[in-house]
């Protein structure tokens, strides 16, 4: 094994901070993967030293330091200021997180969000791998609590001259919508994030239930039925505008929204109904990495 050649990757989140070492771009074998808690309520420093930390664990288990290491973060770096902005994480918010841990691991960093990474991961060992090689173009999207995207090109990050390419989740979706955190209004994670469909549910029936039950219960619930339908429509009418501006070559969807079968039926039907072409090609097909996909991108940054 080349000390060299060894990808490493840290995946930095609300709760817990990840690390992946693999053995190497061509063989992404995994050679260690491990964690600890972020502890981020005691604030931004003590989060940087967190990673330090991990980073240095890391190095003792494995017999070697890195010569560079990826991140993946939640929000993006400005490209301008260089700092971390539009993370839910706010206490990262409005820092300069990039230069602060190169500083700090005294080694190169590169940096990209969490949707970037997960679009990263399944382009270079999952999904696009396996069943798309000949890709060039792939747009990978979050569907979960809030809604990401991330877009990838010739296996690398795009991101654009603000550091917001692949956005999805807040481009101006429909007046449906609630007000955003962001300061927008009918972004689309106000519509097809989990917990918005759930907030949708509750407004037209009163009654609270979580999304998984809203969706197994549609036959026999018209409320149930009526946001199965509303999520179909907005995901077919979402999309499209990635398929119209960005025209990629496979569209990846992952988050707990994601998992809705009908998604790959119905919803790419609604897609096509919103495309300005004959007929919609695009392959939109569920991640094959799961949960792994953030740390495994962070690693592929330093690629």
């Amino acid at each position: 094994m080349s000390e060299q050649s060894a990808l490493w990757g840290i995946d930095l989140g609300g709760t817990k901070i990840e690390g992946v070492i693999l053995k190497s771009k061509d063989e992404p074998e995994v050679l260690l993967r491990t964690r600890i808690a972020t502890e981020a309520e005691e604030g931004y420093d003590h989060i940087t030293q967190r990673i330090k930390l991990l980073v240095s664990q890391m190095a003792e288990e494995i017999g070697f330091q890195p010569k560079s290491i990826g991140i993946g973060t939640p929000g993006s770096t400005d490209p301008e200021t260089g700092l971390l902005k539009n993370s839910n994480s706010t206490n990262l918010n409005n820092k300069p997180l990039h230069k602060d841990l190169q500083k700090l691991l005294n080694i190169p960093v590169f940096m990209a969000n969490d949707a970037n990474c997960f679009a990263v991961a399944e382009a270079q060992m999952g999904i696009v791998k396996d069943q798309f090689p000949k890709a060039e173009v792939v747009f990978g999207v979050i569907m979960g609590s809030g809604v990401g995207g991330g877009l990838v090109i010739n296996g690398k990050v795009w991101n654009g001259k603000h550091g917001i390419a692949g956005e999805w989740g807040h481009i101006f979706l429909d007046e449906a919508g609630e007000d955003c955190y962001c300061g927008n209004h009918g972004c689309v994670e106000t519509i097809l994030a989990g917990k918005a469909l759930e907030r949708y549910y509750k407004k037209i029936s009163g009654a609270d239930k979580k999304l998984k039950d809203i969706m197994a219960d549609r036959m026999d619930d018209e409320f149930a039925q009526k946001t199965y339908e509303r999520l179909i429509h907005f995901f077919g009418k979402g999309l499209s505008v990635i398929v119209n501006v960005i025209d990629p070559d496979v569209i990846i969807i992952g988050g707990g929204v994601g998992n809705i079968p009908h998604l790959y039926e119905e919803g790419i039907e609604a897609v096509k109904q919103f495309t300005f072409n004959p007929d919609m090609k695009t392959p939109i097909v569920k991640p094959k990495l799961g949960d792994s996909a953030g740390v495994f991108g962070a690693a592929f940054l330093t690629a």
